[in-house]
């Protein structure tokens, strides 16, 4: 068991998967196995370590005393091993062939990830980007399993086990459709509260936001009458309805045709939007270079 000639990296990656995961099937399909072969490599590992390592709990399978003290040694292990391979082959992002795998809301597809993936096809044509719903509280959780390798979220929700890096400032702005009947000249705060608007709440069914907040400290309401859950959502329906809406600036980008906009009579707080990563690729190459790229897109 102390020779470590006879172990099988693979059994020690099976072996972090199971641990992480708690469950043969979704370690399967992580790893590309069959649901057999991932019970064989327990079995050998088992016996290896002379321990049970998962026996059956409530929800699936429960690590036991010796595999939880095995889990962060393993990962530090395996981790170095990645490290070690990615120094030995030199970048190039022309001709890297990979995956890189983020979690981003519809507006940090719309901001960050179109922008980038202009850059990527002329730079790194080899390199895929699969987007991944974004789940604030499970972030964390993903990146520290290897399931994501990047996030684009709001700067204060960036968890602390992470890395993070500001990429800019948001700010609010006020939209309609053009020859909207009930907009001419300038708006005042009077006419902004009668208007029928449109608001995003994430997580669904939510009829107060930012604005609200400002305008009840002046003691005024406007009137909210679509609740949808995203801003793209929210945008087409401005487009095709006398319904009104404050909406992050940087989504407007291109997105102008049969909309107009104008200095809204209130100004909510806007909001940063921060890229999170976990250590695991911190100093990885290609992770390195792709983060950059966001940088540069986005600046």
């Amino acid at each position: 068991m102390r020779n470590i000639r006879n172990i099988d990296l693979d059994l020690l990656v099976t072996l972090e998967a199971l641990l992480t995961e708690g469950n043969v099937t979704r370690v399967a399909r992580r790893l590309h196995l069959s649901q057999p072969t991932v019970s064989v490599r327990l079995s050998k590992l088992r016996h290896l370590f002379d321990d049970p390592l998962l026996v059956p709990g409530p929800r699936g399978m429960q690590a036991t005393a010796r595999g939880l003290e095995l889990l962060a040694p393993l990962r530090e292990a395996l981790g170095g091993v990645e490290r070690m391979l990615s120094a030995q082959t030199p970048f190039d992002p022309a001709r890297t062939e990979m995956t890189w795998r983020v979690a981003a809301s519809d507006y940090g597809q719309s901001a960050i990830v179109i922008p980038l993936l202009a850059r990527l096809r002329r730079l790194a044509p080899g390199i895929r980007v699969a987007v991944h719903t974004l789940v604030p509280g499970e972030i964390a959780h993903l990146a520290e399993r290897g399931e994501i390798d990047a996030a684009f979220m709001t700067s204060y929700t960036v968890p602390q086990s992470l890395r993070g890096r500001v990429l800019f400032a948001e700010r609010y702005q006020f939209i309609a459709r053009k020859r909207h009947p009930q907009l001419r000249g300038p708006l005042t705060l009077a006419q902004f509260c009668g208007l029928d608007h449109v608001l995003v709440s994430p997580d669904g069914g939510g009829f107060n936001g930012p604005t609200d907040v400002l305008l009840e400290a002046r003691g005024r309401r406007r009137r909210v009458v679509l609740s949808v859950p995203h801003f793209l959502i929210q945008l087409e329906s401005v487009r095709h309805s006398d319904m009104v809406a404050m909406l992050p600036a940087r989504l407007l980008d291109g997105r102008l045709q049969g909309l107009q906009t104008c200095d809204p009579p209130v100004q909510p707080p806007g909001f940063e939007i921060a890229m999170a990563w976990h250590e695991r690729v911190h100093a990885d190459p290609a992770h390195a270079w792709l983060r950059e790229q966001v940088v540069q897109a986005v600046s």
